[in-house]
């Protein structure tokens, strides 16, 4: 029993082919050096090409550039056909590319709306379309959705953002219910505020004064989280362990919500004064 058990744990460790969008730079960078680091073969998939191939000249040979746009059905279909001829099958799917435009919900075009939509959802969407027959056809494989803890709570400042966050959600469990019965395994994982570029936007919008409410997590956390999800399927992650909990709770309390909000908003409001000082 023993033996098995050990058999089972290395069979976790064997170097697998991972596909990482938004690669070069974040969280998506983080877990590709990570991903390296353990041993796998990393398909540094990102808008900016430039970006991706500085990134795998640092890492080496089992590191490849490919140019995606995940708004792209074809362009998914392209990119994953050329990490097969490089690497044979892919074994792990991270959909982690996204993108925000800060301000208030009246504030922002149409077009800022939709592109949100189109990035953070429908490119989610569209590798998992991509990704979802090639895995079953091989009859093994997993894909691990990068979300956020705004999937559970509406915040000012963050309303498309935030939409699409829930929608990844709700579309990511819908999914692994209809392939429960598939060779497929499935991970979501919340971060919180992360020190990366996007963060350094909402600092700088006054409208995202929520941005200031905890403290950032380096980006190198959670690329050893996505990691750990490649060898322990977790169902769901959320940041902090603690406080996330607590904040998926809060979440579906409407009432709620419309209290602790302005209450956090106005304490951030002051952390982001004191910090400008």
């Amino acid at each position: 029993m023993l033996g098995l058990k050990r058999s089972a744990e290395s069979a976790t460790r064997l170097p697998k082919t991972v596909v990482i969008t938004g690669a070069a730079s974040g969280i998506g960078a983080a877990a590709t050096r990570e991903a390296i680091g353990r041993g796998h073969r990393v398909a540094v998939c990102d808008i900016d090409l430039a970006a991706a191939e500085a990134l795998c000249a640092e890492l080496g040979s089992h590191a490849l550039a490919v140019p995606l746009d995940v708004r792209s059905a074809e362009d998914w279909t392209r990119a994953l056909a050329s990490v097969r001829d490089r690497f044979g099958a892919i074994d792990v799917l991270v959909n982690n590319a996204g993108i925000i435009h800060t301000g208030f919900a009246r504030d922002l075009s149409l077009e800022q709306h939709r592109d949100m939509v189109d990035v953070n959802y429908f490119g989610v969407l569209n590798g998992v379309m991509a990704a979802l027959p090639l895995m079953r056809e091989r009859g093994h494989g997993q894909i691990i959705n990068v979300c956020s803890m705004t999937s559970f709570l509406p915040l000012t400042g963050y309303s498309t953002y935030g939409a699409t966050k829930h929608a990844i959600r709700a579309f990511h469990h819908a999914l692994v219910m209809e392939e429960r019965d598939s060779p497929i395994r499935f991970s979501i994982i919340h971060p919180p505020s992360v020190q990366t570029p996007m963060l350094e936007q909402e600092m700088a919008d006054d409208s995202a004064v929520l941005a200031f409410a905890e403290k950032a997590t380096a980006p190198e956390v959670l690329g050893r989280c996505i990691n750990d999800a490649m060898e322990t399927s977790p169902i769901e992650v959320v940041f902090p362990p603690l406080g996330g909990r607590i904040q998926r709770l809060a979440g579906s309390n409407a009432r709620l919500m419309h209290v602790v909000i302005p209450m956090v908003e106005r304490f951030s409001a002051g952390r982001k004064r004191i910090r400008r000082r």
